[in-house]
């Protein structure tokens, strides 16, 4: 029994790991989660091979454990000598040993598995965060375009030491340059511009 919910927990293990590839590979920012992708299938791969040659391990480790009490069990129901004993129950307790330290590298594979985990929300919350900052950045792209064909005036966001930019036509033909000193108060700025315009 427990051996079967083992085997489902790492082909649970594996199926996660597969749609995590999934997700990275669906990814629109190839460029920035191609390295990620590439060491998660290689872990995957990884994790994989690991898991089959621990499962077939461990399968190999029961089958010797059961072999051993067996014997065991035939050594006490024939009365074998005691150094017999001792050196079959040494024998079990090195493949107990073998399986305890299986179990701990099978408990690495999954806390490997869940840093993949951890690293595929991380991305999927940058993500986000790059989608909306494009929605944002075209959001004021077209406020700035409309405050243009209102106003008249387009300012110059490349100048941060000045106020400045330009008065164009309906066109969006360059006219006029302007530029004011940070320092100019708001009220002389606006009253000098709407005297261009």
């Amino acid at each position: 029994m427990a051996e079967t919910t083992k085997r489902l927990e790492v082909v649970e293990v594996l199926s996660f790991a597969q749609d995590l590839v999934g997700v990275l590979r669906a990814s629109n920012d190839r460029d920035a989660h191609a390295q990620t992708g590439d060491g998660a299938r290689m872990l995957l791969s990884a994790c994989r091979s690991d898991s089959d040659d621990l499962e077939r391990e461990m399968r190999e480790y029961q089958e010797n454990i059961r072999c051993c009490k067996e014997k065991i069990d035939k050594a006490k129901a024939e009365t074998i000598s005691d150094d017999e004993l001792k050196a079959l129950q040494n024998k079990m307790e090195e493949k107990l040993q073998e399986e305890k330290e299986l179990r701990q590298e099978l408990r690495v594979l999954h806390d490997e598995l869940d840093n993949l985990d951890r690293q595929r929300a991380s991305i999927e919350e940058r993500k986000d965060a790059v989608k909306k900052k494009k929605k944002d950045l075209q959001k004021a792209e077209r406020m700035l375009s409309m405050c243009v064909s209102v106003t008249n005036i387009m300012p110059n966001f490349e100048d941060q030491d000045k106020i400045s930019g330009y008065i164009v036509d309906r066109s969006g033909k360059k006219i006029e340059k302007f530029d004011f000193e940070k320092t100019t108060p708001l009220v002389e700025i606006c009253d000098k511009l709407w005297k261009k315009i």
